[in-house]
C-alpha cells in the first residue's frame, strides 16, 4: 500500500507495541498515531511518556474486543492502517489461565477483523492494511538438526498461547481470502529491548541480578530461541506495511539461535562488565553478585521444567531479505549490551512495573 497516514495501534502500550509508536512517531510525527490498550497488567503508559501533547498522537483506553469503539475510531480518525500488536503473549501464563488468551488474542483479532471489513469494505472502500502481528511459536518445535521455520511451514502449537495465535493467523487468512481485507501477518521470533515486561526471561534475569535473587532456569537450560532486538523488528514491520504483499506472511527473525543457558551467561557477563565499568551501581544495586566481587552466574538455579516446553526455535527469513530488503542491524552482542543499558537507565520504570505502583494510578485513572 501507499505509506499509511493513520494508523491504529492496539496492544500499543505493551513491549513492542510501544516500541514501535515511539519508532514511527520520530520517523513520521506527520502521521496520525491512535493508540488502543486496555492497559492490562502488561500494558504500561510510562512505556509511552513523551508522547502525550504531540499533536498527531491520541490514546484510547479500551479493548479490542469492543467492536462498536474500534469502528468509531476508524471513522472519526480516518484510520487506513490497523497495526495489531495487542495480545496475551507469556506462555507459562496461558497453562495456569488459557480463557484469556482465547478472549484477546482469538475473539479481540476476530472483532478487529469485522470492524476493519464493516468500516473498510462494507463502508468507504478506502485503501488499507490490517498488519498482525504473531510468533514463531505457532509453527511448533524443531529438533537440532531441523531446517529453520519457513513461512509454508505447517502450523504445529503446543501451547494454549502458540494455539490462540495460529487461530488468530487463521483469522486473519480467512478475511483475506474471503472477503478481500488487505492483510499481511509477521510471525517473529523472540523479541527482547527496551520496555521488555519484567516476567519475560531476559528482563527477569537482569532485574534478578540487580537484586541478588535467583536465575530460574527451566530443565536443563538446551532449549534454543532465535533473538530479535525489538527496534529490528520495528524495522522489519515498517518494510512489511511499505513493500509487503498483500495477503503475504513475513517471517521476522535475529539470526541469533542461542540456548536459554547460553543466553543467561551472556547476559551475566554483560552485566558484570557494566558494573566493572561503572563502580557506582555497585551503591546502587549492592545485593548484585558483582557488587560484592562476585561472578554473576553464581544465582542460576535450574528449576523444574515447565509443561510442553518446546526444544527449539529458529527462523528462516528469507522472504523478508528477499522481497522486503530487510536485515537485522543488531547482533545479539550489541542488542543485550543496549537492553543492559537502557535498564540500568530506567530503574524507576522497572520498579514502578513491580512494586504495584502503575496499577493503582491506573485504577485511579481508568477504574480498571
Amino acid at each position: 500500500m501507499t505509506q499509511p497516514r493513520s494508523m491504529l495501534i492496539t496492544g500499543g502500550a505493551g513491549f513492542i507495541g510501544a516500541n514501535f509508536v515511539h519508532h514511527w512517531a520520530a520517523k513520521y510525527p506527520e502521521h496520525r498515531l491512535v493508540v488502543l490498550d486496555a492497559l492490562t497488567y502488561a500494558g504500561n503508559l510510562q512505556s509511552l511518556q513523551g508522547l502525550d501533547g504531540q499533536p498527531n498522537y491520541r490514546f484510547v483506553h479500551g479493548s479490542i474486543n469492543d467492536q462498536r469503539l474500534v469502528e468509531q475510531l476508524l471513522k472519526e480518525e480516518g484510520i487506513d492502517c490497523i497495526l495489531h500488536f495487542a495480545a496475551e503473549s507469556h506462555v507459562d501464563r496461558s497453562i495456569t489461565g488459557p480463557d484469556a488468551f482465547i478472549e484477546t488474542n482469538v475473539l479481540g483479532t476476530h472483532a478487529l477483523l469485522k470492524a476493519a471489513r464493516a468500516v473498510w469494505l462494507a463502508g468507504d472502500g478506502r485503501p488499507h492494511r490490517f498488519h498482525h502481528v504473531s510468533t514463531d511459536e505457532v509453527y511448533g518445535t524443531l529438533t537440532p538438526t531441523d531446517p529453520p521455520f519457513t513461512e509454508s511451514t505447517a502450523y504445529a502449537p503446543n501451547s494454549p498461547y502458540a494455539a490462540s495465535k495460529a487461530a488468530s493467523d487463521h483469522l486473519v487468512r480467512a478475511y483475506h481470502e474471503t472477503y478481500g481485507l488487505e492483510v499481511t501477518t509477521s510471525n517473529c521470533s523472540n523479541n527482547y529491548g527496551p520496555y521488555h515486561f519484567p516476567e519475560k526471561l531476559i528482563p527477569l534475569c537482569l532485574i534478578n541480578i540487580l537484586s541478588g535473587k535467583p536465575l530460574p532456569i527451566y530443565g536443563d537450560g538446551q532449549q534454543v530461541r532465535d533473538w530479535l532486538y525489538v527496534a529490528d523488528h520495528c524495522r522489519g514491520i515498517e518494510r512489511v506495511l511499505e513493500v509487503g504483499r498483500s495477503g503475504r506472511t513475513y517471517n521476522i527473525g535475529g539470526h541469533n539461535e542461542m540456548a536459554n543457558l547460553d543466553l543467561v551467561h551472556s547476559l551475566c557477563a554483560r552485566v558484570d562488565a557494566a558494573f566493572a565499568e561503572a563502580p557506582e551501581l555497585s551503591e546502587r544495586f549492592p545485593d548484585a553478585p558483582p557488587a560484592r566481587g562476585k561472578a554473576s552466574t553464581e544465582l542460576i538455579t535450574f528449576v523444574k521444567d515447565r509443561p510442553g516446553h518446546d526444544r527449539r526455535y529458529a527462523i528462516d527469513a528469507r522472504r523478508a531479505t528477499e522481497e522486503l530488503g530487510f536485515v537485522p542491524a543488531e547482533t545479539f552482542e550489541t542488542g543485550i549490551a543496549k537492553t543492559v543499558h537502557w535498564y540500568l537507565g530506567h530503574e524507576t520504570w522497572w520498579r514502578n512495573v513491580l512494586s504495584g505502583e502503575y496499577r493503582d494510578w491506573v485504577q485511579q485513572q481508568y477504574g480498571s
